[in-house]
This record gives structure tokens, C-alpha cells and sequence, in this order.
């Protein structure tokens, strides 16, 4: 027999969690520069409607929509139609970031929200997990995680497991790699370890490369020049060569001396060491097995 749930509700309002600084552009006739818009007509009709007179509709057939208005999908006889609905309580690890959506602060609404609000921030965080829920939003039933941030309730949007596609059809062909390209890759990845995500190299170069355009043209000044590209010469470079600039590029970025950097082994020098544990094989005892990689 499944365990009886116990449901409780806590008031709250639903404030975003993020914020859009990107610019953004309209569209202009580029002759007069009149400013383009999209109309919205009726095919019917034919004549241009307003706001007010448009709603939602389901088309079932060619010839026939069913309208569906505001009051109804609020009106959903759905449990999680006017609450979010906790189903389960799982680790945040167990949770494909692929299935995580924007986020939303829940704010307790009024003081009568206060102590239950509490209670499930206290409970979520000492339980290290996150709490799954279901909820109405935009005219659907969506899945959501809830999680504790600086003693605020936070709501992801998930998405259902069907809306995520099977990446299989994307994979490469099959192909050989090397333990000293995979060593090597081990490398790099130990030199470009942060701790926390802060830095220049963390912030939105994109915008502020628009904001100086946009300046320019304002003040009839020049367009900033665009940074030339390092010269590779036309050469396809080597991965190992890659890897190894790479690692030596961000060494330095932190000060750290140039001598440090080891040098990956590329593909020939992997055959080499192949060719050379081959012929040790004749002479030596065959080893018990590979040696665990240390922490």
C-alpha cells in the first residue's frame, strides 16, 4: 500500500530569479528608416483586430476551433491548478541539467505564509535535497524543483522526461584515443580548475562590444576595430599541440611560471611507449592489473 501524503499550502508570489540585460533591436525600413511592425489581422474578416479581441482557440479540425478563455485554464480540474503539489524528495545530482529551466524566487505571501514558509526552508536545508513538485503555469501542467537559496524557496522549471531528444543520433563515428590524449586532457582540465566563476573571462563581452558600437554611432565616431585573430598560418593543428598551448596559456594567466608546464605527449610519442612496453612483455612478469588513478 502506498504511504498516505499529507499536504499543507503556504501562500507565496512568484518573482524571477534572473534578469535579461541583452540589447535588443527593432526592426527598420531601411530606406526611410520608419520603424516595421508586425500587424495582427483576421483572416476572416480581413481587417486588422485589437488585443482585446483575441483569445486562445484549439483547432480539432479544418473547420472547427474550440475556443478556450483565461477563466477556464484557470479553472483547470487539476489538484495543482491553484498550488504547487510536492510529489517526491530527491538529491540535486540525480536531476539531468538539461531537464532544469528558468528560476523563480518564491516570496511568502503575507505573514500567515511566514512559519510554514519557514519550516520548509529549515527542512530542505537540512535534508540536502530537493523537493519535486507539480504546478499550473501558462495554461499547462509543468514539473518543478524546489530548493533552498539564502533562506529563500527557489523554483525551477523542469521539463518532462518525453521533452528531452535522445542525442544518440548526434554521435560521431566511432573513433581510437590514446591514454596519453586522454592524460593530456586530464592535464588541461587540472590547469583551467576554478574554484568559483568569477573573472573577466565570466562576464558578457558580447553586450559590451554592441554598447560600443551603438555609442559610436551616436556620436558619429568611429567603429571600434575588431581584434585580429592570432595567425594560425593555415596549418591544421595538432590536438596535442592545441592541448599543450592551451595548458600553457592558462598557466600563465595565473602567474604561474612557464617552467611548470610538462609538455603533453603527442600520438608518436604514445606509439613509441607502446611499442616499448610491448617488448618489456617478453622479458618482465605480466602485471596483476592497471594501477587505480589517485584522487
Amino acid at each position: 500500500m502506498a504511504p498516505s501524503s499529507v499536504h499543507s499550502t503556504v501562500p507565496i508570489n512568484v518573482v524571477s530569479a534572473t534578469e535579461d540585460h541583452s540589447i535588443r533591436f527593432h526592426q527598420y525600413h531601411l530606406e526611410d528608416m520608419g520603424r516595421v511592425r508586425v500587424r495582427k489581422y483576421c483572416e476572416v474578416e480581413d481587417r486588422e483586430v485589437a488585443s482585446a479581441e483575441i483569445g486562445k482557440g484549439y483547432q480539432l479540425t479544418k473547420e472547427r476551433v474550440i475556443p478556450i478563455s483565461d477563466e477556464e485554464l484557470r479553472d483547470l480540474p487539476l489538484p495543482t491548478a491553484k498550488a504547487i503539489e510536492i510529489e517526491a524528495f530527491v538529491p540535486l545530482g540525480s536531476i539531468d541539467p538539461l531537464r532544469i529551466g528558468e528560476g523563480y524566487y518564491l516570496q511568502p505571501s503575507g505573514q500567515v505564509a511566514a512559519k510554514p514558509y519557514k519550516l520548509l526552508v529549515q527542512a530542505l536545508g537540512r535534508s540536502s535535497k530537493v523537493a519535486i513538485a507539480k504546478y499550473a503555469w501558462s495554461g499547462r501542467e509543468r514539473l518543478g524543483a524546489l530548493r533552498v537559496k539564502d533562506d529563500v524557496i527557489v523554483l525551477h522549471a523542469m521539463r518532462w522526461p518525453d521533452e528531452i531528444r535522445d542525442p544518440a543520433e548526434l554521435l560521431p563515428e566511432p573513433v581510437e584515443l590514446s591514454e596519453d590524449e586522454i592524460d593530456g586532457a586530464l592535464a588541461l582540465m587540472d590547469t583551467m580548475t576554478r574554484n568559483e566563476l568569477e573573472g573577466p573571462e565570466f562576464q558578457d563581452t558580447y553586450t559590451d562590444a554592441l554598447e560600443q558600437i551603438i555609442e559610436a554611432k551616436r556620436d558619429d565616431k568611429p567603429l571600434p576595430k575588431v581584434p585580429e585573430p592570432e595567425d594560425a598560418g593555415g596549418r591544421v593543428l595538432d590536438l596535442m599541440s592545441a592541448l599543450n598551448e592551451s595548458v600553457a596559456k592558462a598557466k600563465a594567466s595565473r602567474g604561474e611560471g612557464s617552467a611548470d608546464v610538462h609538455e603533453i605527449p603527442k600520438k608518436s610519442t604514445a606509439k613509441k611507449q607502446s611499442a616499448k612496453k610491448a617488448t618489456r612483455k617478453t622479458t618482465t612478469k605480466k602485471p596483476s592489473g592497471r594501477r587505480p588513478r589517485s584522487a
